[in-house]
């Protein structure tokens, strides 16, 4: 069982590091082609001209540097040490706001220190885990769900069979407890497939693979039970009536002004791309579409009426065909004959998993976009609010807050609280606070209630099916990829992930007012740091709102993580030291253990090295003491990540394990979870060998 130790090669992998594409870090041009159709290969679909969050971060950058805070951190980095004042560090102590995170409320800011050993970057086709831990696959790709499914035979497929079995491609994960603590039911999305890894070469023709790529999408419900060890959980082989596969053909409720639109309508099926979520109180699971835009094909001609929306969409308007081809089985992926069917996708879905016969819904009050996910906290006053990011260059960060309240009492009441409420839209300014606590303000923007929209020319419906147009109107800031955003439910702030941004230093200053408009990076784990421009390895903002109320619409934020090599000059740590830290490149999905403890996963990483999960304390004097946790086996990426409510068990979501460009069923780069000669994404659990709590 790897732990971790000294930095390592596996050198079975040595002849495969070449065919991971640099340009996109350790994400492969195969991976960009079939999760999002390489987006970032293209044009910004945002041509608003509204500013920059790096215009933003210039001014205050410059404001720090006048204001003389951190010297010591200046002149190291660039950028001030902000927690390094008395009143700073008063200010970000847990305030113990203790909201939970919706069924685990278990948060109760114990101070608890980070202490696991740091696991070192590495090549390895494994999870390495810190020393005095151990791990073990929870469930994998083609296991069993529904009551029928047969027995996963990579020869034998189908896709019968692949609808009873669990999904391709596990991204976004959720543990929520049944009625003992020692079984729970898992729920997680399954992102997108790869027809290359997945099936024999000739094997399958291209309309059965449609077929099985179909099912293989959606979202998974399992039961799972505790196995012996406290912090050690395994599939429930002996079935579940909660078990359920939800696929690209699943019927879905729409709900919310949306619905009444002929464009969208009452009735959708299917959903897919999806990457994070969030739960909610009365514990259903939200799960965000993303990257719809590359599953639709274009034989002809598509209605004028739509282009516009279309391109702000990243969709085809052109003849097209994409990686999959559904459309060779139902004519629905075929824009030119189905071409409202476009706008049934890239909406937040809720599914009870409580209740296998219910039908998940589609909440419109969200709006479209290329969700990332939906994160819930309660209001002051007791309403509910969701955070919401468009993960595309140059796309917003959302916000949501419901009409009515949350009544702990009566679950079936809150089943329509994300249908009615205002939508919101994120405006960053660099002016900060006198004091230099903050690096600047912010403020939430109405961009519709469900009854009144308020963007000229757009009623709300428009401004929902079309909620980048909405946002573009109304000065919203521009953001670099915005992944996961979270609000800590010890401290009250909210962390926001930005994932990267290769584009921004063809248009931002390269300077020491502007770090952020260069980067530092490696394609080996022992090459040199290169310089290149953009922002190539992410940061974190944090957010602090008005009263530590979600209700508010003004709010302070400050940069918390410049992610990178800590030898970088342009890399920060919350004021750190960082000579003590962890490099870590690419954040992507944020959660916190019982004290608020940052935990963060990494797609991407341009340093070299594999991805992987990583702990920082967001207070006191470890505050930005970044520390990997975990690394994930060879070309994949690192989901979820989940700390269970006792801080007892680490889930992480393995996505895409050895996916590069060259790799193929029968010539893998990568063999994990190592129970077949070719590789599976799967969900494993990480625990302490002695029982204690993850992390310390």
């Amino acid at each position: 069982m790897p732990e971790a130790g000294v930095l390592r090669v596996s050198p079975k992998l040595l002849p495969l590091i070449s065919q991971i594409g640099t340009r996109h870090g350790s994400r492969t041009f195969r991976t960009c082609e079939l999760k999002c159709a390489n987006q970032c290969d293209h044009a910004e679909p945002n041509t608003s001209g509204n500013e920059h969050i790096q215009t933003v971060l210039q001014s205050a950058f410059s404001r720090r540097r006048m204001l003389k805070l951190g010297a010591a951190g200046v002149a190291a980095a660039g950028i001030g040490a902000l927690a390094s004042s008395p009143a700073a560090a008063e200010l970000l102590a847990p305030s113990n706001v203790d909201q939970g995170n919706g069924t685990f409320p278990g948060f109760g800011g114990h101070g608890r220190a980070l202490t696991h050993s740091v696991v070192p970057p590495n090549r390895e086709d494994d999870i390495v885990i810190p020393k005095g831990y151990d791990q073990a696959v929870v469930i994998a790709w083609g296991d069993p769900v529904e009551a029928g499914a047969p027995k996963f035979d990579a020869n034998k497929q189908s896709a019968a069979a692949q609808a009873k079995q669990f999904g391709y491609n596990n991204d976004y994960t959720m543990v929520v407890p049944l009625k003992n603590d020692r079984t729970a039911l898992l729920v997680c999305n399954h992102e997108y497939t790869d027809e290359y890894l997945m099936f024999p070469t000739g094997k399958y023709d291209a309309k059965t693979q449609a077929e099985i790529g179909l099912a293989a999408h959606g979202m998974s419900v399992v039961q799972i039970k505790r196995d012996g060890h406290v912090g050690k959980w395994r599939r429930d082989r002996e079935g579940s009536r909660y078990n359920r596969r939800i696929t690209a053909n699943t019927k879905f409720e729409v709900t919310g002004p949306a619905a009444a639109d002929s464009r969208v309508g009452k009735v959708a099926y299917g959903t897919f791309g999806n990457c994070a979520g969030g739960v909610t109180p009365w514990g259903t699971i939200l799960s965000g579409e993303e990257n719809f835009n590359g599953y639709f094909d274009v034989s002809g001609t598509v209605p004028a009426e739509y282009v516009d929306s279309y391109k702000r969409y990243g969709v085809p308007t052109t003849a097209t065909k994409s990686a999959r081809q559904w459309s060779i089985v139902d004519p629905r992926w075929d824009l030119s004959k189905t071409p409202t069917e476009v706008f049934r996708a890239g909406w937040i879905v809720e599914v009870d998993p409580y209740d296998p016969k219910s039908t998940p819904k589609k909440r419109t009050m969200l709006g479209r976009m290329k969700h990332e996910g939906a994160t819930i906290t309660i209001t002051a006053d007791g309403r509910i609010a969701a955070y919401l990011g468009d993960d595309e260059r140059g796309e917003y960060i959302y916000k949501f807050v419901s009409a009515g309240k949350y009544d702990p009492d009566n679950r079936a009441k809150n089943f329509g609280l994300l249908d009615e409420g205002t939508l919101f839209v994120a405006k960053f300014t660099g002016d900060g606070t006198a004091d230099g606590l903050f690096d600047g303000t912010g403020q939430w923007i109405p961009l519709t209630t469900d009854k009144k929209s308020f963007i000229d020319g757009m009623s709300v419906a428009d401004v929902l099916i079309n909620v980048r147009s909405a946002a573009d109107k109304v000065s919203a800031t521009r953001m670099d990829r915005p992944e996961d955003i979270e609000r800590n439910p010890v401290t009250g702030r909210i962390y926001a992930a930005l994932t990267n941004n290769s584009d921004r230093g063809a248009k931002f200053a390269v300077d020491e007012a502007n770090p952020l408009a260069k980067s530092h990076v490696r394609d080996t784990l022992t090459g040199p740091l290169v310089e290149k421009a953009g922002n190539r390895n992410g940061y974190i903002l944090e957010l602090t709102e008005e009263g530590d109320d979600a209700a508010k619409t003004g709010f302070y934020w400050t940069l918390f993580l410049v992610c990178g090599d800590p030898a970088a000059q342009e890399t920060y740590f919350g004021g750190y030291d960082k000579t003590k830290v962890s490099p870590i490149s690419c954040p992507d999905n944020v959660t916190f253990d019982g004290s608020g403890n940052l935990w963060i996963s990494t797609d991407g990483n341009v340093l070299g090295s594999n991805d992987g999960i990583f702990t920082v304390p967001v207070a006191g004097p470890e505050r930005g003491h970044v520390k990997q946790f975990l690394s994930v086996p060879f070309a994949a990426e690192a989901c979820g990540p989940l700390v269970s409510d006792d801080d007892e068990t680490v889930f992480v979501a393995v996505q895409h394990p050895g996916e590069t460009d060259t790799a193929t069923f029968e010539k893998p780069a990568s063999t994990w979870p190592h129970t077949h000669p070719f590789p599976r994404p799967a969900i494993s659990c990480i625990w302490r060998k002695d029982g204690g709590r993850v992390g310390s």
